[in-house]
Parts: structure tokens; sequence; C-alpha cells
């Protein structure tokens, strides 16, 4: 899975919209039995065409052709985020995107395409995530030149106005305030400090309430130096363009942007997040009419498990069809109202999760045949051939559905350029191709059953009494050294 935050994607697929990262990506299509697996696991779709090339200054330059309608995205992508974050950094990233669009040089000196620039119908916005801040506009062909300028003025030339600071320090405080109100966002705040509960704010890209309200404009800076730099950052524009073209603007606009001279992730390394010790359960009480269910592990990290990502995306979408013996043994049972279980794809470690909702009087129940699932994940039938092949089928068409909007395309090539690198993105369809019950198995045993993970139960306090759910159960062995609590 990628791009989006798992938890949310997962809390959002059978709950309410407002749950879900408005960064998600297109909903996969389903198979059910009435296809015909081994004639749609024939069909092989066309690879994504991605141009690219390196300036001297090491700016990246990704082209991706379209010339079905005359429309063109830009899209600046930062090796930036939460995952650059320690505790007293953390949110400075986020707060630096509200930054980006802010007063630069070329307002301050009112050049006249900045004057001009919401009449053009450009559309642009910024998101932070763990491993990538990015920023895009969307426009007609003709003001493509006026995108790259007003993006190339943005990210070299900010001018960090106090003013302006002091307004959006407060609007992220606010997005974080509501966020933490929400009870799914404690859940998931929740899973990720006890999930990677060393460096909790390495995956926190919200950042901190605490550290969002101390920052200063000399923060912002320090954030522009290390990471804002062409060596550190990648230029990707899609639509109605020709690559040549786009080289020779990039070229002009930013090739005299100085690069850092020593690589940021040379000088301030990602941590390693250790893997936990044991297995932890905690109820946690809220006012939610229902019983949500989820369950965490330490997934492959880009880089040093790539088959092991390969893998989870399979299996992953094997187990979200309605006719998976997962969804049969759990949904079509009448024990859970909605179930998932996802991977979410990162180089510095990307987490696995079930996510799961049902009522107080079958939460106990529920829990016992998830982890019973889990148990016979690596029997030899648990899924079928015609599965297997069904699932690495309908990924690649998830692709070309996501290539039908080039616009929001442009995120996802930014996405794996920042986790994953291009050369992962380019044979990201072959190696889902050669993806074998041999390399699902190994997943599973390596990540998943019997490894220590995080259980964890969002519920009101009538129904934890109702339920008599325990944060031994939220393990799925009694026998466990489990962390006991209840919030």
């Amino acid at each position: 899975m990628k791009r989006s935050l798992l938890v949310l994607l997962l809390i959002g697929s059978f709950l309410t919209p407002a749950a879900v990262s408005a960064t998600q990506r297109r909903t996969p299509p389903r198979a059910t039995a009435s296809q015909t697996p081994a004639a749609t696991a024939t069909a092989r779709l066309p690879e994504s065409k991605i141009q690219s090339r390196v300036l001297p200054n090491g700016l990246e330059i990704l082209v991706l052709e379209d010339h079905s309608v005359p429309l063109v995205s830009v899209e600046l992508a930062v090796k930036n985020g939460s995952y650059t974050e320690p505790p007293e950094l953390n949110g400075l990233s986020h707060l630096y995107e509200h930054m980006f669009f802010k007063a630069n040089r070329a307002t301050k000196d009112r050049e006249e395409y900045i004057q001009s620039i919401d009449q053009l119908g450009i559309v642009y916005n910024g998101q932070t995530h763990e491993e990538l801040v990015n920023y895009y506009f969307t426009t007609t062909t003709p003001n493509f030149g006026v995108a790259m300028r007003f993006m190339r003025d943005a990210v070299r030339y900010p001018l960090f106005d106090e003013r302006q600071f002091e307004q959006e320090r407060e609007v992220v405080i606010g997005e974080l305030d509501r966020h933490e109100s929400n009870p799914f966002g404690f859940l998931s705040l929740e899973m990720n400090n006890r999930l990677f509960y060393k460096y909790p704010s390495r995956k926190n890209p919200g950042g901190d309430r605490k550290t969002v309200g101390a920052a200063t404009t000399d923060m912002m800076r320090l954030i522009q130096g290390r990471y804002y730099v062409p060596n550190n950052s990648a230029v990707v524009v899609t639509g109605d363009v020709k690559a040549d073209e786009v080289y020779q603007l990039v070229s002009d606009l930013f090739g005299d942007w100085p690069r850092r001279e020593k690589d940021p992730f040379v000088e301030f390394p990602p941590v390693e997040h250790p893997a936990l010790e044991k297995s932890e359960g905690m109820v946690i009480r809220q006012p939610v009419q229902n019983v949500i269910i989820m369950i965490g592990w330490h997934g492959p990290s880009i880089g040093k498990d790539n088959p092991g990502t390969y893998a989870a995306d399979v299996f992953s979408f094997i187990l979200r069809q309605p006719n998976s013996r997962f969804q049969r043994a759990l949904v079509d049972s009448g024990l859970v109202t909605g179930v998932n279980f996802g991977y979410y794809t990162q180089r510095n470690v990307g987490p696995i999760n079930v996510i799961a909702q049902t009522t107080p009087d079958k939460a106990r129940a529920a829990v016992r045949a998830i982890y019973n699932e889990i148990e016979h994940f690596n029997d030899r039938d648990y899924y079928t051939d015609e599965q297997l092949e069904t699932a690495k089928a309908l990924l690649e068409a998830e692709d070309l559905f996501d290539r039908e909007k080039v616009s929001e395309y442009t995120h996802t090539i930014s996405f794996w350029w920042a986790s994953t690198g291009i050369d992962y993105f380019r044979g990201y369809l072959g190696n889902l191709r050669r993806t074998s019950r041999a390399d699902i198995s190994r997943y599973v045993t390596t990540y998943v059953q019997g490894k220590p993970h995080i259980g964890l139960a969002l519920m009101s306090e009538e129904a934890l009494k109702q339920s008599q759910l325990s944060p031994e159960d939220l393990i799925g062995d009694r026998k466990q050294n489990a962390t006991t609590a209840n919030r």
C-alpha cells in the first residue's frame, strides 16, 4: 500500500469519510467470484514511461508525458517529513509546508506573474508524510512556465514573514487539536507511539503541539538549509508537456541552485527503529458506539527487504477481496462489520495493520477469530493459485486506473521517488508479477506469525464492561507477557 497514512485509510474504508487521509489512493477494483482469474492475469499492462534526468547540482527531473488533455502538473518532492524529526523538531516539516506558499522574493518584488497567478486557474497545495513533503501545481499547458517560476521562487527564496508565520503556526496547532480530539486519530497515535516506542516522533508527520507552538522562523531556515536543497529534491512534471522542454526550463530556473556540500542523510542519518521486544495490549476508552480493533506489526523496509514489500502488497490485496477466506471468516460470519489487512510501504520500517469494527457482544470472539485466521495464513489452501494471479493482475490494473488522472498520479511518482527510489518504482509491476507463494510465506513468517505486536481496542466504558475484553485477549494469547492497561 502506497502513499496514504495506512491507519486512516483502513479506518475510513468502513467507518466515516472524515477519517480518511486526503491523499488516499484510489480503492482498487475488487475481484469477484464471477471473474475469470486466468484470463485477467494474462493481460499485461503498459509500464509508465517516466523519463528522468539529473542536473549537475543533484536535482532530479521526472517527466511523464500525457497529451490527452491540455493540463500539466508540476510537483516539488523533498525527502523530508517526520522521519527526519527528533522530538525537538517534530512538526516542523509540517509547519514548513504551510509556509511554502507564503511570501517569497517574487511577492516582495511584486513580479507581474504573482499578481495574476490566482486568475490563471492554477491549483496548488502541499502534503507532509513520514518520508516525503511535496508541493504541487496543476494548470493549463500555456501556464506551465508560470507555475515553474512560482515553484522556483517558493523553494529558493522564502521570506518567512513573521506575521504569516504566527498565523500558520496557529493553523497547524488547530489541525493537531482536531486530530487528537478525534477518537480514531487518538487510536492511530497510540498505535504509532507503541509500535515505534523508542522514536515515535519519526512516525508522526503531523507533529507535536508544544514543539510547533515553540517554533521560530530561524527553525524554518534550519529545515530549509538541511533538506530544501537540489541534491535532496526532485521536480516531477506530468501531462501535456514535452520532456526536452521540461528539462530545459527546469535547468534554466534551478540549474544555479547551490547543492548542499554534505548529503543531509549522511550528516543527519535516520534512526533505526528497534524491534518490539514483546507483545502489548491496551483497551482505550473513548465515547464511541462500536468497538474498533487494531493490531500492528513491524513490516519490511525498502532497501533491506524489497521482496517482502511486494509480497506484502499482493497478500494484503488477496485478504481485502470479499471472496477471500479472511473476509468470509470474519465479515460473512457476522463477527465484524468490516476488516482490513494492509502494509504501508516505507524505507524506514513500514507498519502492518489489521483493523476491524465489531460490537461489544462480539468483540472477544472477533479477536479470537482474527488470530485464528493469522495462524492459518501459511496453510496451502488459505488462498488459491487463481486468487494469487488475480491479485497481481488487479494491482497492475490499479496502477493503470491511477494514471487516468495524471495530476493525481504525480503524487504517486513523488511518493515512490522519496521512499523507495525511482528504480523500485520502474520495476514494481514486474516484481509483483514474479511474487510467488514462497515469497508470501516468507513475508508472513518473518513479520507476522508469532512476532511481537501491538493490540489495541477502542471502545466506551459501557462497551468494555459488556465485552469483558482484556489486554491479554488483544495479543491473542493470555499466557504472553502483556502490558495491561485501560485508558
